[in-house]
């Protein structure tokens, strides 16, 4: 029996999420959920977040999931209640799961304007380890350049020194991708930061912890990436979304385009 698994994101930063548990499980049946009429997430209010933190969980509500994947950080970080107390299930988080991994004293931060301002990276992470420091630095436009259908590597390349230079001038010893999308550039990111430096992709974190508590029987190990079991549905540009699932993920797949209640 597949256990049924929710996924969402504002757009394809959940595919780093749902890489890692295809690379480790295939009794799985997963809905994926990307508001794509509101991306990005990061720029928008806490007020605004939490509300569509409300219209996500209306829509997963009647998919009778057995856990849901908590894909985006910046609803993670503004409304992760909203989220475990109106879903009856097990909700998995990006920043408590990474926060359980770091291992250094002092650590950075890349996040969307949003997670930042809401500083729940730094309360989590500062909370359970004396003597750490964490530095925030927030990524406005990484998003909307990592959801273009074709990078431009001269701006990706032009604001990842933007954004890492104020957390090196700190001496971080790990940095935390604290956005779903920022691991699709794992290597522009890597080249222009020291190799002493340790970079943290909080999925990874997510879904072992996911795979602990939801053991996987030896039949059910993944050998190879299993796609058939997974349905991906869209707020909008369903056409695009899936050039963005063939060039992320290396796989077709029918996108449906659905209403959440506030989309108007």
């Amino acid at each position: 029996m597949k256990l049924k698994i929710g996924i969402f994101d504002s757009g394809i930063g959940g595919f780093t999420i749902l890489s890692s548990l295809l690379k480790t499980r295939k009794d799985i049946e997963v809905f994926y959920l990307a508001d794509t009429k509101r991306v990005p997430y990061g720029n928008k209010g806490i007020k605004q977040i939490r509300s569509i933190a409300k219209d996500i969980c209306n829509w997963f509500r009647d998919k009778n999931l057995d856990a849901l994947l908590i894909a985006c950080n910046t609803t993670n970080a503004c409304a992760l209640d909203i989220l475990e107390n109106n879903l009856d299930i097990p909700c998995f988080d990006l920043i408590y799961s990474v926060s359980e991994i770091v291992t250094k004293q002092h650590i950075g931060v890349l996040a969307t304007p949003a997670t930042i301002k809401s500083f729940y990276y730094k309360k989590i992470i500062e909370s359970k380890r004396e003597n750490v420091k964490v530095f925030q630095q927030a990524c406005p436009e990484f998003v909307p350049e990592i959801e273009r259908t074709k990078l431009d590597l001269d701006k990706l390349n032009y604001l990842s020194d933007l954004y890492i230079n104020p957390l090196l001038k700190e001496n971080v010893e790990e940095i935390i991708l604290g956005c779903s999308h920022y691991p699709l550039i794992y290597n522009v990111l890597r080249n222009r930061i020291d190799p002493k430096i340790g970079i943290i992709d909080p999925s990874v974190a997510l879904v072992n912890k996911f795979n602990n508590s939801f053991l996987i029987t030896k039949n059910h190990c993944c050998e190879s990436i299993y796609h058939d079991n997974i349905r991906f549905f869209v707020t909008a540009k369903s056409e695009e979304f899936s050039k963005k699932v063939k060039y992320w993920l290396k796989f077709n797949k029918e996108i449906t385009l659905v209403n959440l209640r506030s989309n108007d």
